[in-house]
């Protein structure tokens, strides 16, 4: 393994976290032993033409400095890879480190993790997501979850996680429940009306909302979480569980392990790691041991 790892740094990530994080976490492994190249780009793309630059061209691991936007990218880089991924967790949300039990919101400690794990051998082969030729590595949303996404993107008045919320409040004013025509692993195609169906390789999303509560990463399967027809009154009784994961116990939701699913519904967009998608139909199929990351 060479000794050169590549910082792969979102300056943006958490109100400006991420520019700060990367001083420490580079520090951490430079005190290591290992060289440290960063990698910022103009954009998303330019980022990842240079990310994947830094793979193709022998990298000991690229180590993502952000949010899960920022982890998103990187999968897009190293999945289906020898070269390993690295976690610095300082964004909003961070589901994707926080699924692998690593710190967040401390780029000193994530960086001396990744030094250790690195030098120490201690690699984990996880599952992935992909949809099309996208990877995802927490939770694919679509449904209530992701319309309130569609319409606080669209405010551009208001900032933060507060617009969320109220995006929430116009999406429960409006609220119907979906007509979806889902297929699990190539079986009958199954008509049904949902509130929502979550896709977890990972157990949560929305900054530790655990949808997905059962996921593991490395068992082959997605566990798919479905919230049925259901009332607003019920789903403002059942949503607040969600942050615990007990709302897995309700009558109106079920949830399946399977390896593929095949999702549609009309005027939909699906979000994979808190990204677009796109509209449905789509199929998404859990890759095992897709990506190798640097972990405990």
């Amino acid at each position: 393994m060479t000794s050169e790892i590549t910082l792969f740094v979102n300056p943006t990530a958490g109100r400006g976290r991420g520019a700060h994080a990367a001083q420490p976490a580079a520090s951490a492994l430079r005190d290591a032993g290992f060289s440290v190249r960063t990698v910022l780009g103009e954009d998303a793309d330019d980022a990842l033409r240079r990310a994947r630059e830094a793979v193709d061209g022998g990298t000991g691991a690229l180590i993502a400095v952000g949010g899960d936007g920022m982890m998103s990218l990187a999968l897009q880089a190293v999945a289906g890879t020898m070269t390993p991924l690295g976690v610095i967790a300082v964004g909003t949300g961070n589901d994707f480190a926080r699924a692998l039990g690593l710190p967040i919101r401390d780029p000193a400690a994530a960086g001396r993790l990744a030094a250790e794990a690195l030098k120490g051998g201690a690699i984990r082969d996880i599952d992935l997501g992909r949809v099309g030729d996208r990877w995802f590595g927490s939770v694919l949303a679509s449904g209530f979850d992701s319309r309130v996404n569609d319409r606080g993107n669209r405010m551009r008045w208001v900032g933060g996680r507060f617009k969320y919320d109220l995006a929430m409040l116009a999406e429960l004013a409006a609220f119907r429940t979906i007509p979806y025509r889902i297929r699990f692993d190539g079986g009958p195609v199954q008509e049904i009306e949902a509130t929502l169906i979550a896709v977890g390789n990972g157990s949560t999303y929305g900054g530790g909302m655990r949808i997905c509560a059962d996921a593991v990463m490395d068992d082959g399967l997605f566990d798919v979480t479905v919230v049925g027809d259901c009332s607003r009154t019920t789903l403002l009784k059942v949503f607040p569980r969600v942050y615990r994961g007990t709302h897995l116990d309700h009558p109106a939701v079920t949830v399946h392990r399977v390896s593929s699913i095949e999702l549609a519904a009309a005027s939909v967009t699906a979000y994979a790691d808190g990204e677009p998608l796109g509209a449905l139909p789509l199929t998404a199929t859990c890759v095992p041991g897709a990506v190798r990351v640097l972990a405990q």
